[in-house]
């Protein structure tokens, strides 16, 4: 398990194992090549009551958009490579060797979140009290992860999409901080 350090290290992390929502974000990444760390920061920003701008969206990138291209996805290309091929995998010693390429990538996507982290800190937001404005919550996180895919796609998404992006939002509006859990 890999100890996260900053709150929005601790949220990512939480709500990625929340019921849903790796499979929403993988949908999102293959449908709308979206960064997961993106829409997992767009949703702690609107969870929080902050909204994204296309002009924050492409700040955010500019600050990831080259550690993701260069590190990120080669190391996430050759891991997936790794299931069937090439020869001799797979087989023992290469499932090792694509688990290390694992830890590596989790690792490289640990440092692109401490970026983003880094420039949220520099957004106007503010916590959302819990209990009924949970769902105030979830629109705003909403918003904000729609914000990422227009901006990064030119597009508003489809219904898949949508269905991913509420899966999201519903799991950060949820996110509790003092226990690092996601409650129901």
């Amino acid at each position: 398990m890999v100890a996260a350090h900053s709150e929005l290290e601790r949220f990512a992390l939480s709500i990625y194992g929340a019921d849903g929502v790796s499979a929403a974000c993988l949908l999102l990444q293959a449908r709308a090549d979206l960064d997961v760390n993106l829409v997992l920061f767009a949703a702690f920003v609107g969870a929080r009551g902050g909204a994204l701008t296309p002009s924050q969206v492409s700040s955010a990138g500019s600050r990831i958009d080259e550690w993701n291209t260069e590190v990120v996805r080669p190391l996430r290309a050759v891991r997936q490579r790794l299931k069937s091929g090439p020869s001799p995998a797979p087989d023992e010693r290469t499932a090792a060797l694509r688990s290390a390429i694992q830890k590596l990538e989790i690792e490289a996507e640990l440092i692109e979140l401490a970026e983003l982290g880094a420039l949220g800190e520099t957004l106007d937001t503010e916590p959302v009290p819990s209990g009924t404005a949970a769902r105030a919550a979830a629109a705003a996180a909403a918003a904000a992860i729609s914000v990422v895919l227009r901006a990064k796609t030119g597009r508003l998404p489809d219904v898949n999409e949508s269905d991913a992006i509420a899966a999201i939002a519903d799991a950060a509006a949820a996110f509790d901080d003092d226990t690092t859990q996601v409650g129901r």
